[in-house]
């Protein structure tokens, strides 16, 4: 029974960090935290889960950006074009991140690096919450 609680939560905590990361809203943070709370042994599991989930939603993103016209100069695009894809480290952030994943879609930059840099920095944010939350509860 455990077992199947446990696996049904990473189940939610992979569909909330697939949405959150899409243009639809969402709070993959809280879900996470509430794994974490229910479970602490699945930490790593947990981030992992959480990262694969968030990624693959800011791919989605991206890869609707690549249906979309070239865009118009705006901040996202201004940073893509100065940053290339590391610029996408910054997926994570509330509101940007969004625009960053379709600008670089809309810009047809690397899939492969544009995946990469998305996991790394939604991975570092799950990372940083998850060990901030480990240390307030101790």
């Amino acid at each position: 029974m455990r077992l199947a609680a446990e696996s049904l939560s990473l189940v939610g905590l992979f569909a909330s960090s697939f949405l959150s990361a899409t243009l639809l809203p969402g709070n993959s943070e809280l879900v996470l935290l509430a794994v974490l709370h229910q479970t602490p042994a699945l930490k790593w599991t947990a981030l992992v889960v959480a990262t694969i989930g968030n990624a693959l939603g800011g791919m989605t993103s991206y890869a609707i950006g690549r249906f979309f016209p070239k865009p118009r100069e705006g901040c996202a695009v201004t940073w893509l074009k100065r940053y290339g894809p590391a610029a996408l480290l910054l997926s994570w952030a509330p509101i940007v991140g969004d625009a960053l994943c379709v600008a670089s879609g809309w810009l047809r930059q690397d899939a492969l690096a544009a995946a990469a840099f998305i996991a790394v920095g939604k991975f570092a944010r799950y990372w940083v919450l998850a060990e901030g939350f480990a240390w307030w509860r101790s």
